[in-house]
């Protein structure tokens, strides 16, 4: 019989991805057949998945991370329902991979939700009957009392799934065992009497100062408190945006590597009022040497050696808030690297046209940045898919060679107007030191990672760094951080014996 662990958390941001994704791969090391569900997300950090036809399908970053920490491929039915916001209080639903259609709160839950419950029921049944142990992530809160009757990813999945109940809890900001205890109280009681266990995330400092906390809450509850998992970023990648800098605000990722600033190199990244797939600069900030900062779209970008333009989940309005804020101006006077993701590979062209089709406004024809000889027309027509490109080393990738993985998920087409490069092959274009490209997960190749990382440090006139501090998997990072902090995990959840 299959088992079941519901991660759910006290609040959003507690730390569920990575409890889940560490999880997965403990349970992948012992052998065990193990797959992760979520059966509700909202985030527009998307990858491409199998569907249960065969077809291409979107998930959420987060089932898509922890089906590798699983070691197994990942299919849309670890994410049955992903809502994709849009701005105004819209989102684009996706059930079992495939784009339904574009809706407001209210109306999905008047008119979809059932639908998607079903869904999220079938796709569960599926992987229940292909593996051995689950591992489901719950989303936010698992006491908002005003959705528990409407509530898929906590309630409605620990009751389907007949879920044990692994609750989290952030003492980062304090008030740690409040929240817990009001959580405990305020969940639905069957769903209460699932919870095997709680974890205290994200703490910093000594541990023994929470004993006399501890000890009072498991009086008070009858709830174990598992372990205390350090302030410890594995590594993984981020599901929302939570991550990132309010609008309006800078923030740098990657300068706490003990590398001097003046042997660095800084990527500009302009913070999108509707930025998609943020995820694809995580690998650059990874690299020793290398900052990625967001910026807002008034910066300037003076201390920036190279920019690069990041995926939208609305093209068209994200380019006129560029231009809005003169943004447009400062790329086309910067001499430095250019680099365009999905969307901004469709913002560097010279037009988009059919755009009303994208924009809240009724606008036709819209005005690129002109920085590549390319045309984007949307359609109604998405396009979603895994790919693997062969290298053609010309400009930025002219130390680069062999192939890059993985994917594309995106409307409009995208075509030449005149001659030009192209070194990522089809849905790719390159003129001097500007590159656009549809493929996501670009910079997780470490040939084009280090061609362009390469690229930059000379641009900038700045030695590159060769060595490379050792590198250790995140989902192994993961893992080990359960192994060690919670070791009483597996006395409470799945049956190692059967």
């Amino acid at each position: 019989m299959t088992e079941t662990v519901l991660v759910a958390g006290t609040e959003s941001h507690v730390g569920k991805s990575t409890v889940a994704a560490g999880l997965c791969r403990l349970l992948a090391r012992r052998g065990v057949s193990v797959a992760p569900f979520k059966a509700q997300n909202m985030s527009n950090n998307a990858r491409v998945a199998v569907a249960p036809d065969g077809e291409w399908g979107e998930i959420g970053v987060s089932q898509y991370v922890q089906a590798r920490a699983a070691r197994i491929p990942a299919t849309t039915d670890m994410n049955p329902v992903l809502l994709k916001p849009r701005g105004d209080g819209e989102s684009q639903l996706i059930l079992q991979g495939e784009a339904v259609e574009n809706i407001a709160a209210g109306g999905y839950y008047e008119s979809q939700w059932e639908r998607a419950r079903r869904a999220a029921i079938e796709s569960y049944e599926r992987l229940a009957t292909d593996h051995d142990v689950i591992v489901a992530e719950g989303a936010g809160s698992v006491a908002e009392i005003n959705l528990h009757h409407r509530d898929l990813a906590n309630v409605e999945t620990a009751r389907f799934a007949d879920a044990s109940v692994l609750l989290l809890v952030n003492i980062e900001r304090g008030g740690a065992f409040a929240s817990l205890y009001g959580t405990l109280e305020l969940m639905p009681d069957d769903v209460r009497d699932r919870v095997q266990g709680a974890i205290i995330t994200k703490f910093r400092g000594d541990e023994s100062l929470l004993d006399p906390g501890i000890e009072a809450i498991e009086d008070r509850t009858g709830i174990p408190i598992l372990g205390v998992l350090p302030y410890d970023d594995p590594g993984l990648p981020e599901e929302d945006s939570v991550s990132l800098p309010q609008q309006g605000k800078t923030a740098i990722f990657g300068d706490d590597d003990g590398v001097p600033d003046s042997n660095a190199i800084t990527i500009g990244v302009p913070r999108l009022p509707r930025i998609s797939n943020f995820t694809d600069l995580e690998p650059l900030a990874n690299e020793s040497g290398v900052r990625v900062a967001y910026l807002p779209l008034q910066s300037t970008l003076g201390h920036a050696d190279a920019v690069v333009l990041p995926g939208s989940k609305n093209t068209v309005d994200d380019l006129l808030a560029l231009r809005n804020a003169g943004f447009d101006e400062q790329l086309a006077d910067f001499s430095g690297p250019i680099v365009g993701l999905c969307g901004g590979y469709q913002m560097l062209g010279e037009r988009i046209t059919n755009a009303s089709l994208e924009s809240t406004d009724d606008h036709d024809t819209v005005r690129g940045l002109d920085l590549l000889p390319v045309e984007t027309r949307f359609t109604t027509e998405k396009h979603v898919e895994r790919v693997t490109r062969t290298l053609d080393p010309v400009g930025l990738l002219s130390e680069a060679a062999g192939t890059v993985y993985g994917y594309e998920i995106h409307t409009g087409q995208t075509t030449a107007t005149r001659p030009v490069a192209q070194p990522i092959g089809e849905g790719s274009a390159a003129v001097n030191s500007v590159l656009g490209t549809y493929l996501h997960g670009f910079f997780e190749n470490e040939n084009a990672r280090t061609a362009f990382v390469k690229a930059v440090f000379q641009s900038a006139g700045t030695r590159y760094l060769e060595e490379r501090d050792s590198f250790q998997s995140p989902y192994d990072a993961a893992a080990d951080l359960l192994k060690v902090s919670v070791p009483r995990l597996f006395q409470k959840f799945v049956d190692l014996d059967r």
